[in-house]
This record gives C-alpha cells, sequence and structure tokens, in this order.
C-alpha cells in the first residue's frame, strides 16, 4: 500500500491493516491541519513531495519500527491541498503491549518529520504564503522544494 495519498485518511483502514489476535494495544498519531503557526492564522495549506522518495524512506521506517519493536505498524501522508482539520498524516501501531506500542509510535512520527522530503506551503489570513520546514521548528519559513 502506498505511504502517499491524495484522498481523506480513512484511519479505520489503517488499524484493519496492524490487528491480530495476539496485538492489544492499537496506538494512533493523527496530525490534523491546525488554524494557527507561528504567531499567524492559518487558512489552509498544501503538501507536495518528492514521491519515490518518499514512498522508499516510508518503508524504512516502518521495517525498522518492526524490527526494532514486535508491532505491525501502517502509515500515510496526505500531499496536495487541505483544509484546515484535515488529517496530514496518520501512523497506526498495534503491539502485545501499550509500552511497545507507544514507543514505536511515538518514534516512527519523529523519523516522518526529520526525513521525509515533505514541503508544507502555508496560506494565512492575511493572504500571504510560506514555506514551512517540519524540522526547524515552529514559526520558521522554509525555502520550499528545490
Amino acid at each position: 500500500m502506498p505511504y502517499l495519498s491524495r484522498l481523506p485518511v480513512d484511519l479505520r483502514n489503517l488499524e484493519d491493516q496492524v490487528r491480530r489476535p495476539d496485538r492489544g494495544a492499537v496506538v494512533s498519531f493523527v496530525g490534523q491541519v491546525r488554524d494557527h503557526h507561528g504567531g499567524r492564522a492559518v487558512t489552509s495549506l498544501g503538501y507536495s513531495a518528492y514521491e519515490p522518495m518518499v514512498e522508499k524512506v516510508c518503508a524504512e521506517i516502518v521495517t525498522t519500527a518492526e524490527r526494532r519493536w514486535p508491532v505491525g505498524v501502517a502509515m500515510v501522508h496526505r500531499i496536495g491541498e487541505l483544509a484546515i482539520g484535515d488529517c496530514a498524516v496518520a501512523i497506526v501501531v498495534a503491539a502485545g503491549h501499550r509500552d511497545e506500542a507507544f514507543d514505536a509510535c511515538r518514534w516512527m512520527i519523529e523519523e516522518v518529520k526529520a526525513r521525509l522530503p515533505i514541503w508544507k506551503r502555508e496560506r494565512y489570513a492575511d493572504g500571504a504564503e510560506a514555506w514551512v520546514d517540519p524540522t526547524l521548528g515552529a514559526g520558521t519559513e522554509s525555502p520550499g522544494p528545490r
């Protein structure tokens, strides 16, 4: 299953991909588009990506998580135009116990934010737009995709 989607995220589908009778803990992370960033009102945003590399890096993240912890994982990241409240990224981790599910899920979202070649262009209430680098911290603009 591809890790990038232009369609709304189906969290139930991701959960179904990792459920098994021996996995009693299911942990989800859902990143939604918020209405502010860096002290500015956000009206919408767009994600663009270097798609072949995103797919490769996501597969590496999933494989590493499943080797590091006894878990099953599913994830997807949206690209294209998103509205406030839309799900931008979702990660679901299922494990026998909650500790490893939480640990793996937290590790995965940090890897996604640090490693994926995905760029976010925010649109603000004042009409301005800016590329935002998720690895630089809140309120920090990026030069955008190269």
